[in-house]
């Protein structure tokens, strides 16, 4: 049977001493003794082992008890000896639990110095996740066996607990300024090379890469706004800007669309036709010639759709990791935040769930180093006031947690007033088929409001300066090729902008 053994709340937490294998738990008592001795007989021992141990790291529950008392005298700024460790344990009733008076004045008579603890209480920490990792193995290999169990569920509380237990042990020191300095010279003497003057990836927009100097890596963006302001034709457009126009790698994970839902309004937003009309098939004449002579450059565009449902943050992170690996993705964009999980754990409510994603993201966006750019929804508090100014969104009206406010670097918002029936801004101009972008919140740069134009019919956002295409029908009949029958009789035929034979299937959409 194994022993129950508490850590220094007095919480019960079962370790067996062997497993079935007959295998030790990972521990080295000799070396736990040596630091809490240690540490009893030099002032300075626990600075140098204090970001490296927690009582919890110690295998023997007398050293988790001293070792805690060590911890609370220096927090009390009080000397630390063992006739100081006594009287605490003593003062808290753990005295006798700890081994009493005879085992402390052991400990501490049984070390000359401590030359050597920092590298013990390494080896210390590296036996307590040891046990750590076996403990959580253990407990997924139990409920493998149950039936009852969901593996989804299983796989995501797996992956959870091993990434809380790298995350809680990473350990970076503090780093002197000169290879800071070399990095951000060789940064900014990069931006000064480039035409356009960018230090970050360009959004395609020139307002908003004029603000931002371009989306920077390692950066958290949120572009919030309420339903149908546009937040996805927005991302469409960007990334149409990135990926087809500029060859910059970009992926997307849709947790709302589908990828092929996804592709037709972006080849709606590259072809300027109608999504309705890409739906139903009923093109002009005209409008197969604009479709044929724009959908080739999508082709091979390095743009990379995920449209899994429910998609958890630690999923997010294995497939995110794995893009910017094999396909030196520059930025990633999530559509959109508040549909994600953070399975495999229990949250009080649905604020706190959404927290550990924004905070995640965050990491996620470091660890990478590229910018990640999520979608958000608004609260309906919006859609409560009055006026125009009103109408205008507020970072208070992030929906479900202030911690996307503090997680992230920039906070953006679209803004249409038309939309509200609000035909003239502030300055009276006409606000037909205009939209803000707004930056609320900008970590390291300015804040403001870019106006752009917003084409309702093919769902993209533009430069306001940007020129528009205006189709010239070539010199056929104008006429419309409805039937399903002329639409695979044209896909068959050499004008194919694919240049093979595509087979549709019966009554199915066009595979784009």
């Amino acid at each position: 049977m194994p022993a129950p053994r508490r850590n220094s709340k007095t919480k019960v937490v079962e370790v067996p001493q062997v497993d079935s294998f007959g295998h030790r738990q990972p521990q080295n008592l000799e070396m736990e003794n040596a630091v809490v001795g240690a540490l009893m007989i030099e002032q300075d021992a626990y600075g140098m082992v204090s970001e490296i141990l927690k009582p919890e790291s110690f295998y023997d529950h007398r050293n988790q008890l001293i070792y805690e008392a060590v911890q609370n005298l220096s927090l009390q700024q009080k000397p630390i000896d063992m006739l100081s460790v006594t009287e605490y344990l003593e003062s808290t009733g753990n005295l006798e639990e700890a081994g009493g008076p005879f085992n402390i004045t052991s400990l501490a008579n049984n070390v000359n110095s401590s030359a050597h603890i920092v590298y013990h209480a390494k080896i210390i920490q590296q036996k307590y996740l040891a046990r750590q990792m076996i403990t959580f193995a253990s407990t997924v290999l139990t409920k493998a066996f149950d039936s009852t169990q969901d593996v989804d569920e299983l796989m995501n509380e797996a992956e959870m607990n091993i990434f809380n237990l790298s995350q809680n042990n990473m350990k970076k020191t503090a780093q002197q300024i000169n290879p800071f300095i070399e990095e951000v010279y060789q940064t900014v003497m990069k931006a000064s090379t480039r035409a356009d003057g960018l230090s970050g990836t360009s959004s395609g927009f020139e307002g908003i890469d004029k603000m931002t100097s371009g989306w920077q890596n390692s950066d958290l963006v949120i572009i919030a706004a309420r339903p149908a302001m546009g937040k996805t034709a927005f991302v469409l457009s960007m990334m149409k800007k990135m990926a087809i126009d500029q060859k910059t790698p970009v992926a997307m994970f849709s947790l709302e669309m589908s990828c092929s839902q996804l592709v037709r309004r972006l080849m709606g937003n590259v072809c300027e036709i109608s999504g309705e009309k890409l739906r139903n098939g009923q093109l002009l004449a005209h409008e197969w010639a604009q479709l044929d002579a724009r959908v080739n450059t999508m082709n091979d565009a390095p743009v990379y759709l995920d449209d899994t449902s429910g998609l958890s943050i630690f999923e997010l992170r294995t497939k995110a990791r794995r893009l910017v690996r094999e396909h030196q993705v520059k930025v990633i964009m999530i559509d959109y935040l508040q549909l994600m999980t953070a399975s495999g754990a229990n949250y009080n409510n649905r604020q706190e769930e959404v927290s550990i994603i924004s905070r995640s993201l965050k990491g996620l966006a470091k660890e990478l180093n590229i910018p990640i750019i999520a979608l958000s929804q608004l609260s309906r508090a919006v859609e409560k006031r009055d006026g125009e100014e009103g109408k205008r969104p507020q970072l208070s009206d992030l929906r479900e947690s202030g911690a996307i406010e503090q997680d992230a670097d920039i906070v953006c918002f679209i803004h249409r007033p038309e939309y509200y029936g609000n035909t003239l801004d502030p300055e009276n101009r006409d606000t037909k088929g205009m939209a803000e972008f707004i930056i609320a919140k900008h970590r390291n740069g300015a804040t403001g409001t870019i106006r752009m134009k917003f084409r309702h019919e093919f769902a993209r956002f533009e430069d306001m300066h940007e020129t528009q295409y205006i189709p010239v029908p070539p010199d056929v009949d104008n006429q419309t090729i409805a039937s399903s029958a002329g639409a695979n009789e044209r896909l068959m035929s050499q004008d194919s902008p694919f240049g093979m034979p595509v087979d549709t299937p019966s009554g199915g959409d066009v595979p784009f």
